[in-house]
């Protein structure tokens, strides 16, 4: 039997727990579309940055906010969208997602897997773009972050938390230095982002190829924009792995994160901005491109041990003209960062290699991001590299010299010879001390220089073989202490006899 009343009294409590919901969502209309931009009515209260979605679910990020229109930048091909589509707010600030589900991974300037091995399994997201740390709530640099390479870890120290720049021509050996840095970490418990924006696919594959057999590919994360991609993935491919590797800063992990290269990324968002029509400047770069580099630079820091003591390291990289740093995106650069690694190309083809100018190379952090022992060897270093140069220069000019001169020039010539080092083959400071301290005590002056590489590597075996207290000394404590030195030199007799 139906109960009349019953139905009636679940009719009434439906009726008085009935809710309306209403969903309101800003739509816009496309006005203009073309070179992966878009001019858009009626967006009236769509905030800077802010996503929107096209009818084919391609997302797009209001950068121009005008009187009577939107000038949107399309993430992704834009066939698909016309005239007169319909555009809507998404409520949300470009993001991308974040966590340690990323390392090892290749991804898109989105964030999304291009590497073929599934979905990333993270369900965090940071916006890509975030204010920088306060002076509050960092730390100065202190602590060394070893990259393997004699010529930057004795001469230009690089600490956690600093901005060094990797400045040169094309095919200079930029790359190399950064990829070395990376590999180096293996062990250290830093984190790597590689950012590779503008480069070729194939490059990027080759890259991750390499690092995947060295093992460095477990603890780094690729992000790539290549150039084949819209101007914007290129324009956000270093903000999205900047905020990666803040994610990982702020948990109180040390990151290392590569810019390979800025000078593409500010090409890009000249590309953008001139198709915006925003007035052009120096070099038809628009006003804000400095402040574009430093919004992002400045996000590297060493946070307060309030904070978790966190650290994220900035390698940003340079592409120069025929030598000219004295270009807008160069000087800009060199401007906000901690120091500048220069590479010549007259080094380069010398052999050379890393290609690094000492002269023209500096880290404004200095010794306090070295250990005791490097810093102990390396001050002796630089001195005789800096005498090395100037006498080179005046013995151009003049043929008969004394035999001081000579012998001065013999070191130089020797220590130039020792700060050489094939690519992904970095070091540990525990070995560059020794090698370093051989030669600025005159251990290496009666070996031949095109023999000394080859000295070099066979001392380091003969040191790991019978003398491994030394270097595990030095690697412990960080120090060259009296006795240490006694042992080294003993090591390095002993070593003779056997040569």
């Amino acid at each position: 039997m139906i109960n009349a009343d019953e139905i009636a009294g679940i009719l009434k409590h439906q009726i008085e727990s009935f809710k309306a919901e209403l969903h309101e969502d800003e739509v816009g209309t496309v006005i203009e579309v073309g070179a992966n931009l878009a001019r858009i009515y009626g967006l009236r209260s769509v905030c800077a940055s802010e996503l929107v979605e096209f009818p084919n679910g391609l997302l797009g990020v209001a950068l121009n906010l005008e009187e009577d229109n939107v000038g949107v930048v399309i993430l992704g091909p834009d066939h698909d969208i016309k005239e007169g589509d319909r555009v809507r707010r998404t409520g949300r600030i470009a993001s991308v997602p974040v966590g340690e589900a990323l390392l090892g991974r290749v991804v898109n300037a989105l964030g999304e897997p291009i590497d073929g091995k599934g979905p990333i399994d993270t369900h965090k997201y940071r916006t890509i773009e975030n204010v920088a740390p306060g002076v509050v709530a960092r730390q100065p640099v202190k602590q060394p972050l070893q990259t393997g390479i004699r010529a930057i870890d004795a001469l230009i120290p690089i600490g956690k938390g600093q901005r060094e720049l990797i400045i040169g021509d094309r095919s200079t050996g930029k790359t190399a230095i950064a990829v070395d840095a990376i590999i180096n970490q293996k062990g250290c418990n830093v984190f790597c982002i590689y950012v590779a924006i503008g480069q070729k696919n194939s490059t990027v594959a080759a890259l991750a190829q390499i690092l995947e057999q060295k093992g460095a590919m477990e603890y780094t994360t690729i992000v790539a924009a290549s150039p084949s991609e819209a101007a914007a993935l290129r324009w956000i491919a270093p903000f999205s792995g900047c905020a990666m590797g803040e994610e990982l800063m702020y948990a109180g992990k040390d990151v290392l994160i590569v810019y390979d290269d800025l000078t593409k990324h500010a090409q890009s968002y000249r590309e953008m901005s001139l198709l915006l029509r925003r007035p052009p400047g120096r070099e038809a770069y628009p006003g804000d491109v400095f402040f574009l580099h430093s919004r992002l630079l400045e996000r590297a820091a060493k946070l307060s041990d309030e904070l978790g003591g966190g650290s994220m390291t900035a390698l940003p990289v340079i592409e120069t003209q025929a030598g000219d740093f004295s270009a807008y995106i160069p000087t800009n650069v060199i401007s906000i960062t901690d120091g500048q690694i220069y590479l010549t190309p007259n080094l380069f083809f010398q052999g050379i290699r890393p290609a690094v100018d000492i002269g023209l190379s500096v880290s404004r952090v200095g010794g306090s991001a070295q250990i005791k022992a490097m810093k102990s060897v390396a001050g002796q270093l630089k001195l005789e590299l800096a005498q090395y140069r100037d006498l080179a220069a005046f013995a151009k000019l003049s043929s008969d010299l004394d035999k001081g001169t000579q012998m001065q020039l013999l070191r130089g010539e020797k220590l130039t010879e020792l700060l050489k080092q094939p690519q992904y083959r970095p070091q540990p400071v525990e070995d560059q001390v020794v090698l370093i301290y051989a030669a600025t005590h005159g251990f290496v002056n009666d070996v031949p220089t095109p023999r000394l590489q080859e000295w070099a590597g066979g001392f380091i075996d003969f040191l790991h073989a019978k003398y491994a207290e030394i270097s595990t000394s030095i690697a412990t404590s960080g120090q060259l202490s009296d006795d240490v030195s006694k042992q080294l030199d003993a090591a390095l007799a002993d070593f003779r006899k056997t040569v």
